[in-house]
Order: structure tokens, then sequence, then C-alpha cells
């Protein structure tokens, strides 16, 4: 039963992406203008042995993340470590200790030792009530009620489930828009939802945390390659600052040969050298 029920949820998140991809692409998201929280920059040069990298980090929009970045990369903590999964088209993942051992089977599970919360929003923004008008509403519906609530329970509401079943069926949110927010928040005990304002998408030449799920941030951090971004990882991981210059030894290094785990062969490493910041 558990089994099973694991095997629905990750049915139901890879459902996600192909249900509503296309109206989250049709529908460009509605981003606060950051100026502000950019125009104060922390500027970083990251040598590697492919080659140098440089980014603005901005303390402004992610001053928790962007200390912690400082003063990980002053203690000498990414020294040697190596990009542990790249994902042509997509993605260069780095910052992780455990890449110091000889030992590639726990590569990405290392960090410093502690956790701190996200960074994604300005604030928690108004609640949400009332009908569901568009398919934008239908996926936050979506991802962060009927998902979770399947997750966390062995016997789901009949209609809950009815709904997800129809989701599935039909390849659309209509199932969803057919009803309120107040019909799956208080079926679920999931909520409430909430209108927040991003402080930045999930773009190309991004340096963004990796986590293990909401507020897990240690020392893993990626930089996007995907020219038109991620945006179905925004307010999931926490933008803290930008490429610079060196985007073409970003892209060097995620098409380096790989296993299959993403990992670069051990003779093709992207070794951090070192992390200065100006």
């Amino acid at each position: 039963m558990l089994q099973s029920r694991k095997s629905l949820c990750l049915l139901l998140l890879v459902v996600v992406l192909t249900v509503f991809s296309t109206a989250a692409c049709a529908k460009e998201k509605e981003v606060k203008k950051m100026t502000d929280l950019t125009a104060k920059k922390v500027l970083v040069t990251m040598q590697t042995n492919q080659g140098t990298i440089e980014l603005e980090l901005w303390p402004d929009m992610a001053p928790k993340t962007v200390e912690n970045y400082v003063k990980l990369s002053k203690a000498s903590f990414y020294d040697s470590t190596y990009f542990h999964r790249v994902i042509p088209d997509f993605m260069i993942q780095g910052g992780d200790p455990n890449t110091k051992d000889d030992d590639r089977s726990n590569d990405g599970a290392g960090g410093p030792g502690y956790t701190f919360e996200d960074e994604c929003y300005l604030d928690d923004g108004e609640p949400i009530t009332g009908a569901i008008k568009d398919e934008q509403m239908a996926m936050k519906v979506w991802t962060e009620v009927i998902i979770p609530y399947l997750q966390s329970t062995e016997t789901p509401n009949p209609e809950i489930m009815a709904v997800a079943d129809s989701v599935m069926a039909k390849q659309a949110g209509d199932p969803i828009m057919a009803h309120t927010i107040e019909f799956f928040t208080e079926a679920t005990g999931h909520g409430p939802l909430f209108e927040k304002t991003l402080k930045h998408p999930v773009a190309y030449g991004t340096i963004c945390m990796a986590n293990a799920g909401p507020n897990t941030n240690g020392s893993q951090f990626f930089i996007v390659t995907k020219k038109d971004g991620a945006n179905w990882l925004d307010g999931k991981h926490t933008v803290f600052g930008k490429v610079t210059k060196g985007m073409d030894i970003v892209h060097k290094i995620e098409s380096l040969p790989r296993d299959e785990r993403d990992n670069p062969k051990a003779d093709n490493q992207a070794v951090i050298q070192k992390i200065t910041i100006k």
C-alpha cells in the first residue's frame, strides 16, 4: 500500500510538468522589478581547472544566503570540491564537501553541518480565497495542496482523489478550477495559500541554492545553463546572484562526460580551486 502510494505521488509530480508546463510558459510570471535588490553587489571569482567564472552576488536580495556563501568561501570550504552533478541544458551543481573524498557514492549528500531558510519571496503575501480562475492558480493548488496532501495520507479523501484522477486523465487543470480554494484547503487540511511576490526567477546564468526541500539550504549551489531558465524551480530555490563572465566555462562544465548519476567521470571533473571574494 505504501509503495503504491509513493508511486502515485511520483506520477503526480511528473504530471505537474506535463499538465501545466504550457500554461506556465504561455503566461509570463508577474515578477516585481527588483532593481533595488540587485543594486548592491559582492564580486566573486571562482577559479576552476576548466577556467575562471566571475559572479556578482546580491546581498539585498538574499542576505543570509550571500553571507553564508561568502563565509564558506573565505574559510576555503569550497576549495578542492568539484561540480558533482552536471546536466546539459539545465544546470551544474557543486559545493558538496563530500566530493573531496574518494567515495563518489556520497557525492550530493554533504553540507556544512547546518541548514537555513529559503529567501525566495519578499514576504508571506496576501491569502488567496474563492474561485480558481486560471491554470497558473490551478498549478499552485496542485503543487502546494493536492500533492502534499496525497503524500501525507494513506487514505485520501475520495473527492480529492477524484480530482487528481481527472487531472491525470484529462492532462489539464480544469478539474481543479471546478472548485474553490476553500474546497481544497478544508478537505485536505493543507493551507492557507498566499499570493507571494517572487524576488527573482531561476533564470539563465543565475546562481541558486540547491536543497532537499523547503528551508534546507547548506552549502550546495547550482548555476543555470538553460537559456530560457528553469521556471518550474521558481520559489523553490533561492536565487542569490548571477554569472557576469565565464558562461562559456559553465557550458564547458555542463558538457563534461558523466556517469548515470550525472556525475562527471573521475578523469573529467571540474574542480573548484579557489573562490575569491573581491
